[in-house]
Order: C-alpha cells, then structure tokens, then sequence
C-alpha cells in the first residue's frame, strides 16, 4: 500500500480498512452496472414485445374497420360500371358518413392523388395531393396509391391530428377499387402506444436508479460494519498488545533483576572473597617484611594466586555476560568454548559439531543462537540431569539452524520446568524477532531443542576477491575469515 499512496501516511489500521473496503466497493459497482445492464436489456425487450404487440393489434382494428366499410358498399360497387357516377356519389356519402370515435375517419383518393373523402379534414376535399410531404419527408399520398395498387396493405407515416392540428405518428390500412381507380381505408393515430412505450422506458429507468440506490446502501451498510468491526478489532488489539507490553516490560525487569543478582551473587561469592583473601595475604606479608618473618614471601605468593583467580572470575562473568569470542571469531568457536567451558564446569560431555557454509549470520542472529544455547545449556545443567549434550550449528536452504540435544530425563516438556518460565520466554521473543522460529521435542531420552533463523537473517558470501559485503564492518570481515578457517 505504500508503494500506491507514496505520499501519504497510511496506518496499519488503515491498510487493512482500504484492503476490506477496495474489492467491496468494486464489487458493489460491477453488481450495480451488471443489475442495470440486465434490467435494461430485459425491459427493453419487453417494452418492444408490448409495442409490437399494441400496433398489431391497431392494424388488426384498422383492416376489421375497412372490410366491415367494403361490406358496407361493396354490392354498390359490384354492380356499378366504371363511369356509373351515382354509384361513385352513394359510396362516397357512405364513407363520408361512417366515423368513429373522437379522431377516425375513411377517406378516398383517385390514382391522380386527388382527395374525394374526407369528412375530418373537409377543407382537403378536391385537392390533389399526390406531392403531399409529411415532417419526415414521405409522400404519403402516393404510399397511399402505390399500396392500394399493390392489393391492400399498411403505411405508416405523420398525419395532423383533428383534435389537435399537431403531426402526429399514424397508422393507415389502404386497399383499392380498381375498376374505379381509387384507393380507400382509414387511419389510427399511435400516439397513445407512443406514450405508453415511453412511460414504460420511464418506469425501467427509476427502476434502475432504485437499484443503484438500494446496492448503494447495502454497499455502505457494509463498509460501515467493516469499519465498525475493524475498530473494535483494533480497539481489542491495542489492549493486547498494551497488555503484551506490560507483561514483556515486567518480564525485562525480572530478567535485570535476575541478571544483577547472579552477577551480585557471583561478585559476593567469588570476587569479594577473593579479594578479602588477597588484602589479608598482603597485609601478613607487610607485617612479616617489618619484622624480618622469611615467611613473607609465601604470604605474597598466596596474595598473587588468590589475585590471579580473582582475575580469571572477572574473566569469566565478562565472558558470561558479553562473550568477546563472539566477536573476535564468529559464533563457531563461541559456541565451542561455550561448550568446553560447560564440560569443564559441569562434568557433563558436551559436543559441539558445525559445517562451514558460505554464507554469514547477520550480528544480531549470532547474538540470538549464542543467548538461547546459553538458556538451553543452564536448563539441561539445573533440570536434565543428562550425562551428555550434542550441539549443532549448520546452514541449509531455508536458513540456519542450531540443535541441542541432551539424554538427560523427562520425554515431555513440561516435566523441564526450565521450559516453561522465562527463559523459553525469552528464547522464543529472540526467534520471534528475527523471524524465525523455536522448537521443542521430546528424544529417547532427553529433550531436543532447534532454533531456526530464515534466510534474510543470512549475508551474502564473500566475492572472489575476498571483498566482504558492505554490510560487514571491518572487524566483523577479520571474524569471519577466522570463524571460516575453524
């Protein structure tokens, strides 16, 4: 997410939010434009299946009006010969008289275009029309001749409303008398289908938007209960890790607390008596150097021991608490004489094996797999009662790991309390840290414990010049080559 918003300040919290929210939105909008497609093609359809269906049942209307009209004169016509005039007048009078509803009519033109009948529109009668145009450029007089010529048929086209005066969409059957040259037939205005069709489009439409509307509240709806139930996930995990940090910071007291006092133990019991035995041995063999006592010599002697020793304890606790071998040589012979020093202070056989691999820890997982084999070595000396430890330290393709393995007692964890207090607690926050991982299982006999560190805590190896990588200070290079040669 930050490489998205490089210039924005994006919390954790926030990152997860965006996460939830992003693909919900998307999914929302994709439904929303989906749903409304959808519903638009299927109205649509049904729209022009009712359109359809309202203007065949015009034409039907429309060709019952004409044969009942035909029927209505057609013995006049089939008796008449073509130049029977007073035929011609009675079939006019008779269509002229037959109107219905508010706006229809029949009329007749002659194959000139000439307008015989009209009984709406009366001011056309006698007009030849046949270059008559209506708004969408049709001669609809002469659709009018050329469909009755053909046998009967429909045309559609723009005619003036009677009641209005306004073009309006019309629909006319035509058929024809041919003996006399005229075409006949009748109209229905469509209009009203028009309307019909457009408040249905109308209808679609706010149905759409009703939609949008509805999966947009269902859409915030849920990006407020995300949002709501990321605070309280929030809100839970801040106490958590406000409780976590109470205990970790309670646990590093314990642990200084517990530092100091074995190191006050250790300066009390060792180094302060030592040093007690020194002042006396020196303050004896002053006394003896005053009154010419030869034994002075041997009361010095006994001060320069009691002295080196106390030298070598302060050695010792320095070594305890910062090994300089671990800095001087790598974590290999640190983790060697680590191993001598526990067999020469123990008794217990200790054997620490590792295979050179090419690539280097990084300080801080030396530091960590050097702590948790400390951990693991005062445990097996406090709780095992084992007669021998394995340590092992070798690299592989996932990262590095380090084995210690005892024969001591107990095949279960938990019967090692010092698996179970603070120091495991300490062992696996150092794992925790560097992304790695700590695990216990039980051997026959004995306990085994495997510190795993991943492949980012790994430096890269050393160039074919010899040149360390530059994130290996100078000292740390001079280490390295002597970890490597060991």
């Amino acid at each position: 997410m930050r490489h998205v918003f490089p210039k924005l300040s994006v919390s954790f919290g926030q990152q997860i939010f965006l996460l939830a929210s992003l693909p919900l939105i998307l999914a929302g909008l994709a439904i929303a434009i989906l749903v409304a497609h959808q519903s638009r093609e299927m109205s649509e359809k049904e729209i022009r299946s009712l359109e359809t269906q309202l203007i065949e049942a015009k034409k039907q209307e429309l060709r019952n009006y004409v044969t009942q009209a035909r029927n209505g004169f057609y013995y006049i016509y089939g008796n008449a010969t073509p130049y029977d005039e007073d035929a011609k007048r009675k079939v006019m009078q008779t269509l002229a008289a037959m109107t219905y509803g508010d706006e229809g009519f029949f009329f007749i033109y002659d194959y000139d275009g000439t307008n015989l009948v009209s009984p709406r529109q009366t001011d056309l009668i006698n007009q030849n029309l046949i270059d008559l145009q209506d708004e969408n450029g049709t001669y609809v007089i002469r659709d009018f001749i050329q469909t009755g010529r053909r046998g009967a048929g429909y045309v559609e086209h723009l005619w003036p409303k009677p009641s209005t005066g306004r073009d309006a969409e019309m629909i006319t059957y035509v058929t024809a008398l041919p003996s006399w040259q005229w075409v006949i037939g009748t109209g229905v205005f469509i209009d009203d289908v028009l309307v019909s069709v457009a408040n249905s489009r109308a209808i679609v439409e706010d149905r759409v938007r009703r939609t949008f509307v509805y999966i947009g509240v269902i859409t915030l709806a849920a990006l407020l209960i995300v949002f709501l139930s990321g605070l309280a996930i929030n809100i839970h995990q801040r106490r958590l890790a406000d409780a976590k940090l109470k205990q970790l910071t309670q646990r590093v007291f314990d642990a200084q607390e517990e530092e100091r006092g074995r190191v006050a133990r250790e300066l009390h019991d060792g180094i302060s008596q030592l040093l007690v035995g020194v002042k006396y041995a020196l303050d004896i063999a002053r006394r003896r150097f005053d009154t010419g006592d030869t034994r002075a010599t041997d009361s010095l002697s006994k001060g320069i021991d009691n002295l080196s020793t106390a030298i070598a304890e302060v050695r010792r606790i320095s070594r305890d608490l910062r090994p300089g071998v671990l800095d001087d040589l790598g974590l290999g012979p640190a983790l060697q004489a680590l191993a001598d020093d526990f067999t020469t202070n123990t008794g217990i056989e200790t054997r620490f094996e590792t295979v050179v691999f090419r690539n280097r820890l990084t300080q801080e997982a030396k530091i960590a797999l050097y702590r948790i084999a400390q951990e693991a070595l005062t445990n097996i000396h406090r709780h095992a009662q084992a007669s021998r430890v394995d340590i092992n330290l070798r690299g592989h393709r996932h990262g590095a790991s380090l084995t210690i393995a005892d024969n001591g007692i107990a095949n279960d964890v938990p019967r090692r309390k010092g698996h179970s207090g603070i120091g495991m607690r300490n062992m696996q926050e150092r794992m925790e840290q560097l992304g790695g991982r700590l695990k216990l299982s039980c051997a026959k006999p004995g306990l085994i414990v495997r510190a795993e560190v991943p492949l980012t805590q790994l430096l890269p190896p050393e160039d074919q010049q010899g040149r360390a990588p530059t994130r290996i200070s100078p000292t740390m290079q001079s280490s390295l080559k002597s970890e490597t040669n060991t």
